[in-house]
């Protein structure tokens, strides 16, 4: 969410803590980055949509209306499985993989890194796009052109 829906800009990434906990102007001025026109145009990309972040129930009630989305399944996190898996692997990649359950997925996030593409690409027997947004500016038309893509290729996959 932070970085993807809430761009940074010039500023250093805050912690999640402050973002979520830093009080009612702190949290208004970082939710006032939020773009309203992304709902709309993340509902056209006509898949199905969850929230993967660590906002968890909270982005329903506090992104949802401020971008025009439904609410939407929240993807829950087991914290269990940090234990295994290579130095630098995101906490979320183990969970959303086993949440795709091998189904076609798209994980759109400010953090994935190679070490999150390669697990997946190695642990994943589905088709993944790991689609890494630039925090500064969050998700941009070119990002959503990018997964539109992705999808329309996916229609022309075996």
């Amino acid at each position: 969410m932070d970085g993807v829906l809430i761009p940074y800009g010039n500023q250093a990434a805050p912690d999640s803590a402050t973002v979520l906990f830093g009080g009612p102007e702190a949290d208004e001025e970082l939710l006032s980055r939020i773009d309203p026109t992304l709902g709309p145009r993340l509902l056209s990309l006509g898949c199905e949509l969850v929230w993967a972040t660590g906002w968890e129930d909270d982005a329903n009630e506090v992104i949802s209306p401020r971008v025009g989305l439904p609410q939407l399944p929240v993807l829950a996190w087991s914290f269990d499985s940090l234990e295994y898996g290579p130095a630098g692997l995101h906490w979320k990649t183990r969970d959303l993989i086993a949440w795709a359950g091998g189904r076609p997925f798209v994980w759109v996030d400010d953090e994935i890194s190679t070490v999150d593409r390669d697990w997946v690409a190695l642990d994943y027997a589905g088709h993944a796009l790991l689609h890494r947004v630039d925090s500064r500016t969050g998700l941009t038309e070119d990002d959503l052109d990018a997964i539109e893509r992705w999808l329309d290729d996916l229609s022309t996959v075996d």
